[in-house]
């Protein structure tokens, strides 16, 4: 299989690669000219292309094949607190974007353990799980946002919140087919407080369970997308 790259900005019929990518593809990577390569723009571009010139700090690939990959009928968001340890977020990122979500938003709550967020680290993560997997469209990573003001930015008929409080849930698999589109949103660790979850509620997100498991921040995040995408794909 061609060694595939991210080319955000392709246009045209040819591609210089950045040096550091140059470098890789041509010392680590060893291509020579007429080698095979595969390019991503991340915006449902797929491109195959052969090395043009061999040059570790400006690598030029000639396309010979370009397939514009339709997105999915369905849009996936996932809106989580994220974790004071960054590495738990850093694999939520990879993995949901191996499974395909469309988007996610960190969200800064009430009891979040980490109050600043640099998305820089994240969105390469979220690149080379967009080459390894084979993905078309790179998901949008928001800003950490203050929970009070992201929930009116959301339509409550296709949200859902996932907390641990007493009372009626549906399963998140029972309504994740509804609509075009399906957010759910994620708390910390110390889960939503009584008053983020009554916010929701106010606005008419509907809560929702992943199971009888009492799971940490991103793997119930994580499992949250994974169940949207097998109830859509069936």
């Amino acid at each position: 299989m061609a060694h595939t790259f991210y080319a955000p900005d392709l246009t045209g019929s040819t591609y210089t690669l950045p040096e550091d990518e140059s470098k890789h593809a041509v010392r680590v990577l060893r291509l020579g000219v007429n080698d095979p390569v595969g390019l991503v723009d991340g915006r449902g571009g797929v491109y195959q292309a052969v090395v043009a010139d061999a040059n570790p700090k400006r690598c030029q690939l000639r396309l010979t094949a370009t397939e514009q990959v339709i997105p999915r009928s369905y849009f996936t968001h996932v809106a989580v607190a994220p974790t004071k340890n960054l590495d738990r977020m850093e694999w939520l990122v990879e993995k949901a974007v191996e499974i395909g979500v469309e988007r996610i938003t960190f969200l800064r709550c009430a009891r979040s353990e980490r109050r600043e967020l640099k998305l820089e680290r994240l969105e390469k993560i979220a690149v080379s799980a967009l080459k390894q997997s084979g993905q078309a469209w790179l998901p949008r990573l928001d800003e950490l946002t203050d929970y009070a003001a992201f929930i009116p930015t959301v339509a409550p008929a296709t949200t859902f919140i996932a907390h641990l409080e007493e009372g009626e849930r549906t399963a998140l698999a029972r309504v994740a087919a509804l609509g075009a589109g399906c957010c759910v949103l994620i708390g910390p660790e110390g889960d939503f407080t009584p008053a983020e979850i009554e916010l929701a509620r106010q606005r008419g997100i509907r809560p929702v369970t992943l199971g009888a498991s009492r799971l940490r921040t991103e793997t119930a995040a994580l499992a949250a997308v994974h169940t949207i995408h097998v109830v859509r794909e069936l």
